[in-house]
């Protein structure tokens, strides 16, 4: 229950709170969980937690999400300490309601939606302009390439800086967000040795992207839609939603949040429990706001899936649930380590311009090769993990010379450990 404190603070000071003498008027019916807490006032805080989500609501002045006094009641909760009640304390039965009345409302939209022929096109002389946009932008992209090519690249470093921030510039002005937002992180090739090998085949995989959307007619419909989406044109999630679903349980295997350019993304990597296929859900929100919460690590939940349409489809949605999440143990399935060579050549065979894969990985023992740390599978093979993992000291303490499950995020400078599992399966951040 304390994975879903926002901040370590409030998962201390959900502790205080989660002594049952300090709630009265508790109760739990169904998915429906409410009391009410002493606070420094006269009147007590009201909390309500819908279980099925999850979802919170607390009269409480904290800006934090979920507050104390929601985690304090599931703790009380998940410990038994709550009463079963028929019937909902009436301002609990309010907000509940109210919570019943936007779910049936956005059922209907969207069986409306799905009833609908598919939507309409759109403005047909704003998509012809923005393709005539984004052919003018990447025309010049090749050209300039061309030019950095021809004349070297020894100045890279004096002048590459300002060049890629032009040149991101104009490739917002011409409607290729996707591409420009490469060439913002570009500095980092600096921080290999070898920066002029790396740099140019940063610009061989740009180049190649720029041609690919020039003859975007000759290529096949998956790899279509992947050079689209790469160059930054966006697939509305009612076209995902349209899409045929897979239904699994689905298992929250990892979380990471994030911030950039002032706009916080949760990133959160599903595996399907009988399908063994993996998905990213992302989510966004501006400062100050609460992220989706409803997908919560080390738990897994019957639902349908809908994957972005691409090559190498990774990126999805949760169209529908079937009942609320549940504990999940450690996947059932996986990759042993001499496996994901060919399962990241598999990727990049369908999407070149893959620069992260999601993996769960089993029988692997932590180890190092020379200087490098790393996961070793049963024939010795060792896979690199990425330089900002550092000294994975919490991995190894975990394994304890063991072979365990990991799952990690590939990268070509190494993996990146997400999550494990202990000895009792239970998830352990790394």
């Amino acid at each position: 229950m304390l994975a879903l404190a926002p901040d370590a603070a409030s998962q201390k000071a959900a502790g205080g709170v989660s002594a049952p003498r300090k709630w009265s008027a508790m109760g739990v019916n169904g998915s429906a969980l409410w009391g009410e807490c002493a606070g420094s006032g006269s009147k007590p805080y009201q909390a309500c937690v819908d279980l099925s989500e999850p979802a919170y609501r607390c009269s409480c002045p904290s800006r934090k999400f979920p507050c104390k006094h929601a985690l304090g009641l599931l703790l009380l909760w998940s410990a038994d300490g709550v009463p079963p009640a028929a019937e909902l304390a009436p301002w609990a039965a309010e907000w509940f309601g109210q919570r019943a009345a936007k779910a049936e409302k956005a059922a209907e939209k969207k069986a409306a939606e799905r009833a609908e022929p598919a939507a309409a096109k759109p403005d047909e002389n704003r998509a012809r302009q923005r393709e005539e946009r984004v052919t003018a932008g990447l025309a010049e992209l090749e050209r300039w390439l061309s030019d950095q090519v021809a004349s070297g690249l020894s100045d890279a470093r004096q002048t590459g800086l300002a060049e890629w921030s032009d040149l991101a510039k104009r490739l917002v002005d011409a409607q290729a967000p996707g591409l420009a937002g490469t060439f913002s992180g570009l500095t980092r090739v600096f921080r290999d040795e070898n920066w002029p090998g790396r740099l140019l085949g940063e610009y061989a995989m740009v180049h190649l992207l720029a041609v690919a959307h020039r003859r975007a007619a000759e290529l096949p419909g998956d790899l279509r839609e992947t050079v689209r989406q790469r160059v930054g044109y966006q697939v509305p999630k009612e076209t995902v939603l349209a899409l045929p679903p897979i239904r699994d349980e689905w298992q929250v295997i990892a979380l990471r949040d994030e911030e950039r350019d002032r706009l916080l993304s949760r990133r959160v990597w599903l595996h399907g429990r009988a399908t063994g296929r993996l998905a990213l859900v992302l989510s966004f929100a501006p400062p100050g706001q609460p992220l989706d919460a409803s997908l919560v690590l080390g738990t897994r939940v019957d639902a349908d899936v809908s994957y972005y349409p691409g090559a190498a489809p990774l990126r999805a949605l949760i169209a529908d649930r079937y009942g609320a999440a549940v504990p999940a143990r450690s996947p059932a399935s996986g990759v042993a380590v001499e496996g994901v060579p060919q399962l990241v050549a598999d990727v990049l065979t369908r999407d070149p311009w893959t620069e992260s894969w999601p993996l769960v990985i089993t029988g692997a023992r932590v180890g190092r090769d020379g200087k490098a740390w790393c996961l070793l599978g049963d024939s010795g093979q060792g896979l690199r993990l990425h330089a900002s993992a550092g000294d994975p000291w919490k991995l190894v303490a975990v394994s304890g010379g063991r072979p365990v499950t990991v799952a990690v995020e590939w990268t070509p400078d190494g993996l990146r450990p997400l999550t494990t599992w202990d000895e009792n399966d239970e998830v352990v951040v790394l």
